[in-house]
């Protein structure tokens, strides 16, 4: 058997060590990716609690459906508008809203002040595919309806938004007067 010649070694050799060299990269691209997913589980898994409203906001608290003292129906537009864009109720009232989406893309409706719909909405850009447990959120697909019982525990003036990325800052927001 002829042994294979110098040249021969030396490029079996770099392309072992090429092939190795890319075993490696692509082992640490995979331990990159899987880090990087992992954080963004753990962003996302605080973000639905660091803003979780369960146990009340500035905008009230939640409400129990058996309390409710009225239904109020919510339609949410592709044009990035709600209808009514405006709602009164009363101090101390808990409405039970029917939000219905007749749209062709994801909406959602969170009660919130301007200042927390706008770090949420400014949060949704950053992670769009951020699922919300909160009471003070109902998200809705398209075509489908979705129900918000809230508690109103103050008098004032507050806001309602769509925060899906983009609806927010097209204008799909409203205001809920309490009196």
């Amino acid at each position: 058997m002829q042994r294979p010649s110098a040249a021969v070694v030396a490029a079996s050799t770099v392309v072992l060590l090429m092939a190795s060299a890319l075993s490696s990269s692509a082992i640490a691209d995979d331990t990159a990716h899987q880090t990087e997913a992992a954080q963004h589980t753990a962003r996302m898994s605080s973000s639905v609690h660091a803003h979780g409203n369960d146990e009340g906001s500035s905008v009230g608290r939640p409400g129990d459906a058996k309390n409710a003292t009225r239904t109020v129906a919510v339609t949410m537009l592709d044009t990035m508008r709600f209808d009514p864009p405006t709602i009164a109720v009363k101090k101390g009232e808990t409405v039970h809203f029917v939000i219905k989406n007749v749209g062709t893309v994801r909406h959602e409706m969170t009660l919130g002040s301007r200042q927390e719909l706008k770090e949420h909405a400014d949060m949704m850009r950053a992670m769009p595919d951020m699922a919300h447990q909160d009471a003070n959120s109902v998200t809705v697909e398209p075509g489908r309806t979705g129900d918000l019982v809230w508690q109103f525990t103050r008098a004032g003036t507050f806001d309602f938004a769509c925060l899906q990325p983009g609806h927010f800052e097209a204008g799909m927001k409203g205001t809920i007067t309490v009196k």
